[in-house]
């Protein structure tokens, strides 16, 4: 890890050059929450492409885990891009971008046919790109001393995922299938048309003229890339791993008590409890550094997973060890690019952003790959994926304590 860095408190002058700041991030925000929902379109109704479709455990696995890669590797292009281009660009291109995308998502579900699901589903991992735009963008517009606020509340945005969970069975129950995804797809459009006219980039940002190549791999050289990624595919691929895949779950191993809607319900409040904790760990972080608050994330993860993974009956257990778990991811999340930032040349820190948002959403691919792999029918038990969480939990709690901090900060102000 790099060196601590010194943090000051937000002077007078930033204050003023700042100005503005949260209604921007806020409004980042809500984007994000919009292409979430995107993006986390086809894990809700996975029922009802398994019952027309007849899928297998493979095929649903492979058809939740697609979005997700794609959303992942393309962080990595999109990060890069905002240095370049700025995020009131790069936001309004991607919620356009995923317009068509959603309608493809539709069209193979009227046409049952998997194959172009799957491509749909690639195409649909656009979406997902839209977080490594937010968080370099919202950064831009905080101080140092304030940074783990601006990215905890951008971060925020990962709401849509429950969003989806919760909002989008509904709907297609009530309104139907296809009038579903035209809701969606309107939504980003009005979104990108909002973003476009209110958003501006912060006064602090400059583009940055490097091309997109060696700029990305510039960033591969920091060591801070590879640490943060590391445990950022842990704390935040274990919440899109959760929050694509607990539905299946849960209608899985508990069919008698969980059915599709009330598995979204569910689902909605595992990613309620992760949004909420995220802008915690940012803020406290600010305060008493990241590793601290990492640590404390990470051992939480390791803790509650080995609970679930003795999946113990439907009931109270089960739904505070999942709320509380994906708490402790919130906080973890938060806490990572609190770290990233300070730790970064300013020139840099949306494409290291980028890079690490990848590894973040590659952690969240191939767990639902993993879980469909290890099922075990004749016991009904995903018991060796949610094994692998704790074995992995564990080493990177291990890594985290090696890594320099980057020290206490002083109490920011309250100003927004």
């Amino acid at each position: 890890m790099t060196g601590d860095r010194a943090r000051t408190a937000a002077s007078p002058a930033d204050a003023e050059r700042f100005a503005g700041a949260f209604p921007q991030v806020l409004l980042a925000t809500v984007a994000s929450t919009v292409g979430f929902w995107a993006w986390m379109a086809i894990g809700p109704l996975q029922h009802v492409y398994n019952t027309e479709m007849n899928l297998g455990e493979g095929q649903i696995s492979l058809m939740l885990a697609t979005p997700v890669l794609v959303g992942a590797l393309g962080r990595i292009i999109t990060g890069a891009l905002t240095d370049r281009l700025g995020g009131r660009i790069m936001f309004t291109a991607i919620l356009l971008l995923s317009a068509p995308a959603v309608l493809l998502v539709a069209l193979a579900g009227e046409l049952n046919s998997f194959p172009l699901l799957i491509l749909a589903g690639f195409c649909l991992g656009i979406a997902g790109t839209i977080f490594a735009v937010g968080i370099p963008f919202s950064g831009a517009w905080y101080p140092p001393s304030r940074r783990g606020f601006a990215t905890g509340v951008f971060g925020m945005g990962m709401i849509g995922t429950g969003v989806s969970a919760f909002a989008t069975p509904r709907l297609a129950d009530r309104v139907g299938y296809l009038p579903t995804h035209l809701i969606i797809a309107g939504t980003l459009v009005a979104m990108a048309v909002l973003v476009w006219v209110f958003m501006r980039d912060s006064p602090g940002w400059a583009p940055s003229r490097d091309k997109l190549v060696p700029k990305v791999v510039g960033a591969l050289k920091l060591p801070v890339t590879w640490e943060m990624s590391f445990l950022y595919s842990i704390v935040f691929g274990g919440f899109v791993a959760f929050s694509t895949f607990l539905p299946k779950y849960l209608t899985t191993i508990y069919p008698d008590q969980v059915d599709a809607i009330g598995a979204g319900t569910r689902t909605a409040l595992f990613v309620a409890a992760a949004v909420i904790a995220r802008p915690i760990g940012g803020v406290l972080a600010d305060r008493f550094g990241p590793k601290i608050i990492t640590l404390v994330s990470l051992g939480g993860i390791v803790s509650l997973g080995y609970v679930v993974g003795q999946e113990p009956p439907e009931g109270i257990v089960t739904g505070a060890a999942f709320i509380v778990m994906a708490a402790m991811m919130g906080l973890g999340m938060g806490a990572v690019f609190a770290w990233v930032g300070p730790s970064t040349p300013k020139d840099k820190v949306g494409a290291v952003s980028g890079v690490v948002a990848a590894a973040g959403g590659l952690g969240g691919y191939f767990p639902p790959l993993v879980m469909g792999a290890a099922y075990h029918p004749a016991s009904n038990s995903y018991w060796i994926g949610l094994w692998l969480l704790v074995l992995l939990g564990t080493f990177a709690l291990i890594v985290a304590g090696m890594l320099k901090d980057v020290g206490q900060r002083p109490a920011p102000d309250a100003r927004l």
